[in-house]
């Protein structure tokens, strides 16, 4: 007869003989399995060594493209903007690579009537009527509101006072001391940061752009972005900053069929090569009165300006 003993002395001769044989199969596949796995782990880390040097090459590559657009930029750029003045704005997010894009503009002749770095608060929705607000109290005799966009984008009429300030008009230019009332005000206000001895009297503008913002207020910002460049718009304008995509202000210009006719790009101002194309988009809108777009990024037609190549 079949008692509870019977089926639990069964029950351990089976799982016995699963143990042993998982033992067994263990014991017999152990060499050959870590055999193989060895050999995989070797392949791994020699192609890992082998893309690591690939990355040292492409780095030395750039490395050296980039001190070759450094050594040649004198002699490209040289004569391309024999006293013609600028102004520099720097957009939040440029701090890297501003400093590269002022020095090919000098390298071609430009004399930068004045670099205005625009403060993450100037595009602060939050900021909007206090802007409204400062650009009347700052009106001078020679900066007058009249004629300014007044409305409730505050980035839109600081922008257009900004330009008036600091653009050569016709007629009576600015006075400099009422520029620097002006550009002083928004100093002190947070909302711009401005280098020594900034002037008006500029004959054109490059707007150093960034990455777009990525806040809740992003959209909003992304807008205001594209208000400051329309505003600069009156005068030949570069914009130069890097890369391309959703919310970015040279994508943004590069998608208005209006802006595109009147505003010239370069998407790649991070590197020696757009500063260097930078300049010679200046040049090209300044003197011949041309617009193009210009990189590596979807919208550019070339590196460089035809005339260049």
């Amino acid at each position: 007869m079949i008692n509870f003993r019977y089926h639990v002395v069964s029950l351990t001769a089976v799982f016995l003989a699963l143990a042993i044989g998982l033992v067994v199969g263990t014991a017999a596949l152990n060499g050959p399995v870590a055999d193989n796995l060895k050999d995989q782990i070797a392949a791994l880390n020699k192609d890992n060594s082998n893309k690591r040097d690939q990355i040292n090459q492409y780095r030395e590559e750039i490395n050296r493209n980039q001190e070759f657009a450094t050594e040649i930029a004198p002699a490209l750029l040289n004569g391309k903007l024999p006293g013609r003045k600028l102004v520099v704005v720097a957009l939040p997010g440029t701090s890297e690579y501003v400093d590269g894009v002022v020095a090919m503009l000098k390298v071609a002749g430009a004399t930068v009537t004045a670099q205005v770095t625009v403060q993450d608060k100037f595009f602060d929705p939050a900021m909007a009527f206090e802007l409204l607000d400062l650009a009347s109290q700052s009106s001078q005799p020679t900066i007058r509101t009249d004629g300014l966009p007044l409305n409730s984008d505050g980035v839109e009429t600081a922008s257009a006072q900004l330009a008036l300030a600091l653009y050569q008009r016709g007629g009576t230019p600015p006075s400099a001391e009422d520029v620097t009332t002006v550009l002083t005000a928004y100093t002190r206000g947070g909302y711009i940061a401005v280098s020594e001895q900034a002037t008006g009297g500029a004959e054109g503008a490059v707007i150093i752009s960034g990455e777009p913002a990525s806040d809740k207020d992003a959209a909003k910002k992304s807008q205001s972005a594209v208000m400051v460049a329309t505003q600069f718009k009156g005068k030949p304008l570069v914009v130069a900053g890097l890369g391309a995509g959703d919310g970015n202000l040279i994508s943004a210009v590069r998608g208005d069929p209006t802006l595109v006719k009147e505003i010239s790009t370069v998407d790649n101002a991070s590197t020696v090569d757009g500063q260097v194309a930078t300049a010679l988009a200046a040049a090209e809108r300044l003197v011949q009165n041309q617009v193009g777009q210009y990189g590596l990024a979807a919208g550019a037609a070339s590196m460089v300006p035809k005339a260049a190549s």
